[in-house]
């Protein structure tokens, strides 16, 4: 049998694994971005943020197909785009010298984050007043209301089209993009693999300490599967590449919001979220969004000392989930 120590181990050998499959995959898609000439804002909004939101998608597709645990994949989602938003940035902002935003991050970016945010949460909504089945305690998910979200994706890729379009490419480079596409489908599957060990090192966890798997999601595979926007972004703003850094950040959760959670139901058929669970914690994601567009509006500019509050920020959200799992807060039913 298994124990805490081997459950333990699991997990960071399975994280491990992600990041290396994640270095692999940020090599590839910088090489290919460069190589069709991407302007860096769709670069860090589309290309690196849907690279490494591959284990988030994972988690939910592993979590859904392998597990049968719908919300397990959600709440890794859910505290994946809180740990996004707060640390990543403060870690990126430590890491260089001096982390700036620009207004198109905070007008266009931040901006239809918000929208993501508002959208699933309106899905939510209606899967608990409007679907057969759902209730104003669990919202039943079905794959035509998946569209929803899908569809504003589509939207905010649309977007970023046009701002290819517009672009003109002066630092393409010739590589062969067939081994790069090769390259990057195969740590696709590396990052796959390590995903379904954190996963059952999740579901591990919560069996010992019976607790339940939406816990460990929110916070053991969020924290797991959002090191490669954390790799990303800290590297970047090392370089000085303060755009990439935050744009990955944001399109990250944009695309794990909008596409990863429609994905799990699409594949489960129809799933149910538990509509008081999801309340709170859309209400503390829609916080930290705040917290971030006002930091990074504040002289374009993300200070150590914001820094400091947005991870203060991030372990209040640890604090409030440990004491929701041990029964001295219940502000979070369902868990």
């Amino acid at each position: 049998m298994v124990g805490v120590l081997g459950y333990l181990l699991l997990a960071i050998v399975s994280t491990a694994v992600i990041w290396k499959g994640s270095t692999w995959l940020e090599g590839s898609a910088a090489r290919l971005s460069r190589h069709y000439g991407l302007p860096v804002a769709v670069h860090g909004a589309v290309v690196v943020a849907i690279g490494s939101s591959f284990p988030e998608l994972s988690s939910v597709v592993v979590s859904t197909l392998l597990h049968g645990e719908f919300s397990l994949g959600v709440g890794a989602i859910v505290g994946s785009a809180i740990f996004n938003l707060l640390a990543i940035p403060a870690l990126s902002a430590f890491a260089s010298e001096k982390l700036e935003a620009t207004r198109d991050i905070v007008h266009k970016d931040a901006q239809f984050y918000i929208i993501s945010v508002l959208v699933l949460f309106i899905t939510f909504s209606l899967g608990a007043t409007y679907v057969p089945g759902g209730t104003t305690t669990a919202a039943r998910l079905t794959p035509a209301l998946a569209l929803v979200p899908l569809a504003t994706y589509g939207v905010y890729v649309f977007l970023q089209y046009q701002d290819t379009r517009e672009h003109a490419s002066t630092n393409a480079i010739d590589v062969d993009p067939r081994r790069e596409w090769a390259l990057l489908v195969g740590s696709l599957l590396v990052i796959a693999v390590g995903v379904e060990g954190i996963v059952r090192a999740a579901l591990g966890f919560g069996a010992i300490f019976d607790t339940p798997s939406f816990l460990w999601g929110l916070t053991v595979i969020a924290a797991g599967t959002s090191l490669p926007d954390a790799f990303v972004s800290v590297r970047a703003a090392r370089s000085d590449e303060d755009v990439t850094s935050l744009t990955n950040v944001l399109g990250s959760n944009t695309f794990n919001l909008l596409v990863a959670i429609p994905i799990g139901v699409l594949l489960a058929g129809s799933a149910t979220v538990n509509f008081l669970t999801a309340i709170p914690l859309m209400g503390f994601l829609a916080l930290a969004t705040l917290v971030f567009i006002v930091f990074t509006r504040t002289h374009l500019e993300l200070s150590d000392r914001e820094a400091v509050g947005l991870l203060s920020l991030y372990a209040l959200f640890l604090l409030w989930m440990i004491l929701e799992s041990i029964g001295v807060v219940e502000t979070v039913r369902g868990i």
